[in-house]
């Protein structure tokens, strides 16, 4: 059992009704058969996020430096914060094989689903880049990720391990029952995007993101930086959850749950019915 605020333990028939209270659509995403939305909202959520985020490097070469530093750092911020309000009920708005893992890890998300998610995921940025390339060239290295002048790969993995273990760490953390902020949670992920990218770019890119960093090196055909992008960003999210857990705990609370958006056992698939049910109950 948990404790709520008032320090009354609930029992895990209280928190799956009122996971279905708070969010009452909640079972027609847990529908197994409707997973197909779900990776449609994370291919089409990563595609925006890198158009955003690669495209200032593109826009950037074709307009002869007419994109500050400062506006192409403050666009994905932007951009997230539209996708997780829009769309995050749908597919918990991961768009970051790093935040898949990382939910899965802490116990909100199935591993079943990780593969179709992380595929997903690495599609749209990839088609993202493709489509810059189509339209404006293969111009500004299509945004690829790759470490600032004089910074070698092994500083540029560190940046992008810190830089993710405080990125997974805001994710987490109000995704969490004790500090669950609904929709402004995507103004705090934002919010801490903004901050990274603002002193940390001309030293890694700020990527945080083994997907973003994909898409660009698959259409250029250059991975040679790309481990950085992988190997920083999953470490970080491992450190993350480890921060996470001495926090508050094991996860799996209605807050992450919720946020995550991927549990499809009999727990959640009941919690409306058993909310109805409770609720009649009361009537009486």
């Amino acid at each position: 059992m948990v404790d709520d605020q008032d320090g009354k333990s609930k029992t895990p028939t209280t928190r799956r009704s009122l996971l279905a209270l708070e969010y009452p659509g909640l079972g027609d995403f847990d529908d197994p058969t409707q997973e197909w939305r779900r990776l449609f909202s994370e291919l089409f959520g990563t595609f925006l996020l890198v158009l955003v985020g690669a495209g200032g490097a593109v826009v950037n070469a074709t307009s002869n430096g007419a994109i500050s530093r400062s506006t192409a750092v403050a666009a994905p911020w932007l951009m997230v914060m539209g996708i997780i309000l829009f769309m995050g009920a749908v597919s918990g708005a991961h768009l970051n094989p790093a935040v898949t893992l990382g939910f899965t890890l802490r116990g909100d998300f199935p591993w079943r689903r990780v593969p179709g998610y992380i595929f997903v995921q690495l599609l749209g940025a990839t088609l993202a880049c493709l489509f810059l390339w189509a339209v404006l060239g293969k111009v500004g290295k299509l945004g690829a990720t790759e470490p600032g002048a004089g910074i070698s790969d092994w500083k540029a993995m560190l940046i992008e391990l810190i830089l993710t273990v405080g990125l997974l760490s805001t994710i987490l953390g109000t995704a969490s029952r004790a500090q669950n902020v609904g929709a402004l949670s995507a103004v705090a992920v934002g919010g801490y995007i903004i901050l990274a990218g603002f002193w940390s770019s001309p030293i890694s890119g700020a990527s945080m993101n083994p997907a973003r960093s994909f898409g660009p090196d698959l259409a250029l055909g250059d991975f040679s930086h790309y481990w950085v992008y992988v190997v920083g960003p999953i470490a970080g999210g491992l450190i993350a959850v480890v921060i996470a857990w001495v926090l508050r705990g094991p996860g799996g609370d209605v807050g992450g749950l919720a946020a995550a958006r991927g549990e499809f056992d009999t727990r959640v698939q009941s919690a409306k019915s058993e909310a109805s049910t409770s609720a009649e109950k009361e009537e009486r």
